[in-house]
């Protein structure tokens, strides 16, 4: 079932997170100190919407990586009911998809609800504070980028790194729903 993320009020602080990456390596947001800003980007590999997000989130992220703008992946949904979304499926995906930032694994999905993310993709944008600058959508056209009129998400870091205020208009993320434990 497809929901909207919820809305979070700009300027929120970004939550501190210590988290695993699928090599074993740890992340909290001290990890990202030298990014001029933080793309988090709540996610998982079996929703079609978020598997439509991938390659996008990918080539933001080789775009801006001269701006200094770091992106992070994190997935909360329960393996349990979701075995694709599995911590060795994860790893699988990294080469598979060509994955070039961290993606991470919530296990407890205490970092999801901090954040108020609910379903994937849910994209929180950060300033250089970890500020919340933009929550929103990546494009208007999800099932088919060929007919992509709006690159919401990519005209957001391009405001960000020029030093404009946060776009007043946001439109919400669209997703499955985060898988949650019962």
């Amino acid at each position: 079932m497809a929901v909207e993320s919820s809305r979070v009020n700009i300027g929120t602080k970004a939550f501190d997170f210590n988290l695993p990456d699928t090599t074993g390596k740890n992340y909290s947001l001290a990890s990202f100190k030298d990014a001029s800003s933080l793309v988090v980007a709540f996610t998982c590999n079996h929703c079609p919407y978020a598997r439509a997000a991938w390659p996008l989130l990918i080539k933001l992220a080789n775009e801006f990586h001269e701006k200094k703008i770091a992106f992070v992946a994190i997935n909360p949904n329960d393996q349990t009911l979701y075995p694709e979304d599995s911590f060795e499926v994860m790893k699988e995906k990294m080469s598979k998809w060509g994955i070039n930032f961290p993606y991470l694994r919530d296990e407890s999905q205490e970092v999801a609800k901090a954040y108020g993310a609910v379903c994937t993709p849910d994209i929180f944008v950060y300033d250089k504070n970890r500020n919340l600058y933009y929550h929103g959508r990546i494009n208007d056209n999800w099932q088919e980028p060929e007919n992509v009129t709006r690159e919401d998400l990519k005209a957001a870091l391009n405001d960000l790194a020029e030093g404009k205020p946060a776009p007043t208009e946001q439109k919400p993320s669209i997703g499955c729903s985060i898988k949650w434990k019962s």
